[in-house]
């Protein structure tokens, strides 16, 4: 297990669609323990390939020790509520930068686990938010996209501020 570099927005890798994983072997399960670790380190709740430079459509979530871990790979979501909620959202990939987001409060979603079984699961409150908003990595979609033009640039701006600082 290793606590790996994280890219750092705005690199392009954060943008780019992963294609989904069709080895499930001992290397995807030292990606999973490496996103795991690296996540923890961050720290963080939720990490995909893509955090890490690894373009495989894996995500490691973990809310809290009590909750345990998720692991989900190739994840889709198939249906979600029409009711809102809003979380206050952020990156490890933009440390220190957070907004409220505003998403659908359920969601149902097929997944496949380590071993490639497939899955199909709900989730609602915060943890569908953490689905969803990892599900968007994994598409290409960076959580500022899920913002207003006015909050993205406030931010942005931030991000930009803190980097500068060097913070």
């Amino acid at each position: 297990m290793t606590v790996r570099p994280i890219v750092r927005y705005p690199d392009t890798i954060l943008k780019t669609p992963c294609a989904p994983v069709e080895l499930f072997d001992e290397a995807l399960r030292q990606l999973a323990d490496d996103l795991l670790d690296t996540m923890r380190a961050a720290p963080g709740v939720g990490i995909t390939g893509p955090h890490i430079g690894a373009l495989r459509r894996i995500t490691v979530i973990e809310l809290s020790p009590q909750d345990g871990v998720r692991i989900y790979v190739n994840p889709q979501i198939l249906e979600a509520s029409s009711t809102l909620q809003k979380h206050t959202e952020g990156s490890v990939s933009m440390p220190g930068v957070t907004e409220e987001v505003e998403r659908p409060d359920r969601i149902r979603f097929r997944y496949q686990s380590l071993d490639g079984s497939e899955h199909v699961a709900q989730a609602d409150g915060f943890l569908a938010t953490c689905i969803q908003h990892e599900i968007d990595q994994l598409d290409g979609i960076f959580w500022l996209q899920r913002l207003s033009r006015l909050k993205r640039d406030r931010a942005t701006k931030r991000w930009e501020k803190m980097r500068r600082d060097g913070q």
